[in-house]
């Protein structure tokens, strides 16, 4: 391939399409050694007009010359130029036409041009020695006529000023309409036309593109060359391409066998390891379109089979309408719950402020009472120690006190008359007697507090605050979705959804009155033993979730109802409230006994804490056997005997309810109470103080009669429990003081307390020693 030339592109400016429009300019600097020499010339030329044409005229030959021959050259002539006489501008225009214009005129002008170049280029030369001075008018306007007549002759415009032409028949070129004035219209400026914008561009891309130095004729050789190459290539490549696409289209029609074509010898080895490892493979494709096969065989017996499932199963649309409904109804009840019990805490408190409020006025009108009336008696002891005739002084305080203890024991041994108890000791009946004032004012209080609780609820549906509408939502759940149920937990969570309903329906419940309705008449909890009847889950299984919805209720909102009901308002010196504190207690342990767990187990200490802590608080501040001489307690009538006994049976009847406990609490517990603290400490002592005789043995009749019959159920057991060694020996005792005297019938009484204690060894020994074999029987009925 022929090394490519480097091409130089002139720039063509094309003419306004309108006739009339005046050419513009195009400048193109000339060659450097072209600029060199017309340097001084130009400096002595204002106007600049014949220098301009003289200068370009080179320019414009090399032009024309460098433009034949080329294929995508055709719009690239440079046009005719016509200077304009612009007034001394130093810069050298060029006017261009398109090709259209020019198109008449282009063949004659080539060959003129290059007949004609190396005279214009001596000329030229001539012209800038010669031409110093401004040409006058005359000399313009023949220059002019010149030039107008080598265009219609369409002959090149000589510089050679020394030849005369004349101007006939000469024809105005078309593309020059009004370039070329007349010479009477001529006017020669004298300064520089203002250029429009359209020539000031031509100027400064002209500026830009135009090379700094001249083709040589080795490069438009070179180029011209080059050219020809390419379109020899560009056609040799076509013709090429048509004849290899109509062999291929006679290859694909006939195939014709060349039997000169020779073949390598046949091997069968060879052809039979072609065929059978072809065969291998199409083996393995088939093996493995078959594994394709055999899977995609399962797929469609999966969708099958999820498909009949589908239609067998319910529909999921109610399905999703269930759960969703159901989410819906436990975010309400929940936001319901939320709202109400901060109404159900505040009526919760009022009711448990009143009741604490009644049961400190009862134990400190009791501990008042024993002490004014402690303190009274100490006076009329030291009253009688100094014989004294002088009147006892007593407050208006104490004899206030005394006159209301005094009437309040009246009424009450006048109600036991009426119910015909008379057997009853001074002591043992509940001072728990409120004045008509005081009862009016806790009704009030009680019946305000029950108002208020009516109203909590009187603006919620049932089904948001009545317990059996909500379980039976969940067992609507239950027995449509068992698995999601479960898997939810929704056992553990209806404790915790019916806390605040549960505490609600308490508000009014005291465990401690008798006619108090129990935990199993309630509504909440036979509406959770349904719940768990119908349970869905195998009935045979201990640890069923359902069946522990009760227990962990009673754990979590019965038990800490009742520890505090333990903790600041049982007295455990009421018998009445004592026995249904024990009911209620052992309905609650019973539940627990059938699922036994951790939280079970705590909620039951947590009840048994307070109880065993409450007894002790009250054999510390409530019990209270003073010990007067023997000739303040003779007389059976005189009123330190009387307080001695009331405080005694008072004592005895905290002994008696403290072993009422004796199924629920441990043994031990009760023994350290009962025996240790109670009886040991302080009924042994005031029995020691007592004269022996039927009393006193009716007295240890009771203490016997109050032990549980648990303790002493060992048929093998011949000696008693060590806490009633005490006991044992007051016994032995008073029996053998009473075998002295004239009272021997209740040495019997003695003998069976000690055989009722299994204290069997202790009544042998006594019998043979008083000789008391009348009464052996009485131990081998044991």
């Amino acid at each position: 391939m022929a090394h490519r030339p480097k091409r130089t592109f002139r720039q063509r400016r094309a003419d306004s399409s309108d006739s009339d429009s005046t050419q513009e300019p195009f400048a193109e600097p000339g060659a450097p050694g072209e600029q060199a020499d017309l340097g001084p010339a130009e400096e002595g030329l204002p106007s600049g007009g014949v220098r301009a044409e003289a200068a370009e005229l080179p320019r414009r030959a090399r032009g024309r010359g460098r433009g034949r021959g080329r294929v995508w050259a055709s719009s690239r002539h440079a046009a005719r130029a016509a200077p304009r006489l612009d007034g001394g501008s130093e810069s050298r225009a060029v006017d261009l036409s398109t090709d259209e214009e020019d198109g008449t005129h282009r063949s004659s002008e080539s060959k003129d041009d290059q007949s004609s170049s190396s005279n214009s280029s001596s000329s030229l030369e001539e012209e800038f020695t010669s031409l110093v001075n401004i040409p006058d008018a005359a000399f313009i306007q023949a220059t002019y006529r010149k030039r107008e007549l080598a265009r219609a002759q369409e002959d090149y415009i000589s510089l050679d000023v020394k030849h005369a032409f004349t101007i006939s028949g000469m024809k105005k070129n078309t593309e020059y309409p009004e370039s070329e004035p007349d010479g009477h219209e001529n006017i020669i400026p004298f300064t520089p036309k203002p250029q429009t914008l359209r020539q000031k561009m031509a100027e400064t891309t002209a500026t830009r593109n135009e090379e700094t130095s001249e083709d040589s004729e080795e490069d438009k050789k070179y180029q011209d060359i080059w050219e020809q190459q390419q379109m020899r290539r560009a056609v040799k490549i076509t013709k090429g391409q048509d004849i290899d696409l109509c062999h291929s289209t006679e290859s694909q029609t006939v195939k014709k066998f060349d039997a000169s074509i020779s073949f390598p010898p046949v091997n069968l080895e060879i052809i039979k390891k072609q065929l059978n490892t072809r065969l291998t493979l199409l083996q393995d494709t088939h093996r493995s379109h078959l594994r394709e096969y055999e899977k995609y065989i399962q797929d469609v017996k999966s969708s099958k089979s999820t498909i009949q499932n589908l239609e067998n199963s319910s529909n999921q649309v109610l399905n999703f309408k269930f759960y969703k409904s159901m989410k819906v109804y436990v975010e309400n009840l929940i936001d319901c719950l939320d709202k109400k019990i901060i109404n159900i805490q505040e009526i919760e408190s009022a009711m448990h402020a009143l009741l604490v409020k009644q049961a400190m006025i009862f134990m400190k009108r009791r501990q008042d009472e024993l002490k004014h009336e402690s303190a009274y008696l100490q006076q009329l002891s030291r009253k009688a120690e100094t014989s004294t005739n002088t009147s006892l002084a007593i407050d208006e305080k104490t004899q206030w006190i005394l006159e209301e203890i005094e009437s309040r024991r009246a009424q009450r041994r006048q109600a036991r008359v009426l119910s015909g108890n008379c057997t009853q000791q001074e002591g043992t009946s509940s001072d728990d007697e409120l004045s008509s004032a005081d009862m009016m004012d806790f009704q009030k209080s009680q019946g305000d507090i029950l108002q208020d609780h009516k109203k909590i609820f009187e603006d919620v549906h049932d089904d948001f605050c009545n317990i059996q509408n909500i379980l039976l939502k969940f067992q609507q759940w239950r027995e449509k979705f068992p698995d999601s149920y479960y898997e939810a937990f929704i056992s553990l969570c209806i404790p915790k959804l019916l806390n605040p309903l549960i505490r609600f329906q308490l508000i009014d419940w005291n465990p401690l009155k008798f006619d108090s309705i129990g935990l199993k008449q309630m509504p909440w909890f036979t509406a959770i033993e349904e719940f768990i009847d119908g349970s869905m889950e195998d009935s045979k299984k201990e640890d069923s979730s359902d069946k522990k919805i009760l227990s962990t209720v009673i754990s979590k909102t019965i038990i800490p109802r009742l520890t505090d009901f333990v903790e600041f308002i049982w007295d455990p010196l009421s018998t009445s409230q004592t026995t249904n504190l024990i009911t209620q207690s052992r309905m609650i342990f019973e539940e627990h006994s059938t699922c036994e767990n951790e939280v079970i187990n705590k909620g039951k200490q947590d009840l048994l804490k307070p109880i065993v802590s409450r007894m002790k608080k009250a054999i510390d501040d409530d019990v209270f056997i003073p010990l007067y001489p023997e000739s303040a307690v003779e007389n059976r009538m005189s009123p330190h005997s009387k307080f001695q006994e009331r405080q005694f049976w008072s004592g005895l009847k905290l002994f008696r309810n403290i072993l009422l406990w004796n199924e629920l609490l441990p043994e031990d517990t009760l023994q350290e109470l009962g025996l240790g603290k109670l009886l040991n400490r302080y009924l042994i002592i005031a029995l020691l103080n007592a004269i022996p005789g039927p009393d006193v043995v009716k007295k240890c009749n009771q203490i016997a009669a109050c032990l549980p019959e648990k303790w002493f159920q060992n048929s093998a057991m011949r000696t008693s429990i060590p806490q009633l060694e005490n006991f044992i020996q007051f016994l032995l005792q008073s029996a053998c003081k009473l075998s002295t005297s004239e009272i021997r019938d209740e040495v019997k009484e003695i003998i069976l307390i000690l055989v009722k204690i299994k204290a069997l060894n202790q009544a042998e020994s006594f019998i043979e020693e008083y000789h008391l074999d009348h009464l052996k029987s009485v131990i081998k009925e044991v």
